[in-house]
């Protein structure tokens, strides 16, 4: 990372439980191991009626509970300021833009103002707009805005949102994250594909047979009821973080490192995206939902009777789907991913499978012939490993498979970052690669159009699969029909 970066950090919704896990404890790394020099100021905007005070002891015991060794905490604090606002007065903005130009002047911040919205997006429009008609957005230096998911509801609510936010904002000053974008295992997506000779020459469809991207948790919906009946797993998940992962694995080399050349494959990738009818989505694709059951020995209840939720909720908590890329690089490779909640366990995986040998000189048997895997575990056990197949140690010839593992070490965990870390720097010194741009935004909620819209034609039968199970049944005869399975136990 770079230092000596300078900026007026705003966050509306400061008071929120987003903020105080993960923006303050993130804002806070980054000053204390010296990326600011001190020209940083913070104002948290909410509705509560906080003192100044009052919200620095509330952001100190936030970061006490996230970080391990808080040295420079108090001299944070002293960079921080609170401000009670409604985000639909007009006049509100005015006293922001009087209170952050005192604050320019007293840091020396350059002019550079980075807005955080942390909020409910049906706010986002209204914030940009007043930012812009108060003059908080007249700067000296830079102004950028990092915007939370969801982005819309769909293709067209995304379309009239972006359009608002365009009014205030250059496409190169939004930053819409994706906090999977930011995680060390999916940044590395790009750097063991393009780095390695071993594995780029054999990233094709000539030697790989489908690709599998999982991201399986085994907690439930919590006090997130609300929001997950207006979402559900297809939305919160597939739209954004299963998708990206699949274009970061799918691209082709981009001409340079730069934001713009990476995202431009990214997006090549989604418009390639076979667009399928309804018959067609219905064979691809599984929702689900749990039921009760038993985890760690203790008994959960099902969705429908989570607090918040509709007793006779259609709200998919599970998805799994067969995805096709129409290029020649990937034509006839599945791509197959698969979300759900109350899962058996807790994982971010994506695995690699490779053709099988079509020689049968070395193999007594066909369950010798296994196939090669590179498997990248993203959570929770950050590494990636390689299976081969190897002799066994006896005088018949037999074969093993050879699992040859790396694991990121102890100490190299202590000291990886918070995904949030990563981008809220990102987005300081306007690096936008692990960012969405608009186009892939775009292209993405088209392809879940598509089957949001298809599985509103029916009522499925809900639930249809059990709290700590892989799922429904239906999602492992997804892959069986193609004589394939899901590696669950890599």
């Amino acid at each position: 990372m770079e230092k000596n970066v300078s900026s007026l950090i705003t966050i509306f919704g400061a008071t929120g439980d987003l903020s105080y896990r993960k923006l303050f404890p993130s804002i806070y790394n980054l000053f204390q191991k010296g990326y600011f020099e001190h020209s940083l100021a913070i104002i948290g905007i909410g509705l509560n009626e906080f003192t100044t005070d009052e919200f620095r002891e509330k952001v100190k015991n936030a970061i006490q509970n996230n970080i391990e060794n808080p040295k420079k905490i108090d001299a944070f604090l002293k960079l921080l300021f609170y401000k009670q606002q409604d985000v639909n007065s007009k006049d509100s903005y005015h006293e922001l833009l009087k209170m952050s130009l005192e604050l320019d002047d007293k840091f020396d911040l350059k002019g550079n103002r980075l807005f955080y919205l942390a909020m409910s997006p049906k706010f986002f429009g209204i914030v940009t707009n007043h930012l812009q008609e108060s003059g908080l957005t007249n700067v000296k230096g830079y102004k950028r805005i990092i915007i939370e998911k969801p982005f819309g509801d769909d293709l067209k609510s995304a379309e009239k949102l972006n359009n608002q936010i365009r009014k205030s904002f250059k496409e190169e000053e939004i930053f819409r994250i994706d906090h999977y974008l930011g995680k060390e295992m999916i940044q590395n997506i790009e750097r063991l594909r393009f780095g390695n000779t071993i594995f780029e020459p054999l990233w094709n469809n000539k030697y790989i047979s489908n690709v599998q991207v999982t991201s399986s948790e085994t907690l439930g919906i919590e006090d997130r009821g609300a929001y997950y009946e207006s979402s559900g797993a297809l939305k919160d998940m597939v739209q954004n973080h299963l998708l990206q992962m699949v274009s970061l694995l799918a691209m082709e080399p981009p001409i340079s490192r730069k934001s713009s050349d990476i995202r431009k494959e990214k997006v090549q990738v989604l418009k390639s995206l076979k667009c399928f009818n309804p018959n067609e989505i219905k064979k691809n694709f599984v929702r689900g939902q749990y039921d009760g059951g038993r985890m760690n020995n203790e008994f959960v209840p099902a969705y429908r009777n989570e607090p918040n939720v509709d007793s006779q909720s259609n709200t998919e908590t599970f998805v799994a789907g067969k995805i096709e890329i129409e290029n020649s690089r990937w034509a006839g490779v599945p791509f197959y991913i698969r979300t759900g909640k109350r899962m058996k366990k807790k994982s971010i995986q994506i695995v690699i499978e490779f053709k099988k040998n079509p020689m049968h000189l070395y193999y007594s048997n066909c369950e010798q012939n296994a196939p090669n895997l590179l498997v990248l575990n993203v959570q929770p056990n950050e590494g990636f490993s390689l299976c081969v197949n190897g002799k066994k140690s006896n005088q018949n010839n037999e074969m093993q498979k050879v699992k040859l593992p790396y694991t990121m070490p102890i100490k190299d965990k202590m000291n990886t970052v918070d995904a949030y870390e990563n981008l809220i720097y990102d987005a300081l010194i306007g690096e936008q690669t692990n960012f969405t741009h608009w186009e892939e935004l775009k292209h993405s909620w088209k392809f879940v159009d598509d089957i949001e819209n298809v599985w509103k034609q029916e009522q499925p039968q809900f639930p249809n699969y059990t709290s700590g199970s892989y799922g429904p049944k239906e999602s492992e005869k997804l892959l069986s029909e193609d004589g394939l399975n899901w590696w669950n136990n890599l």
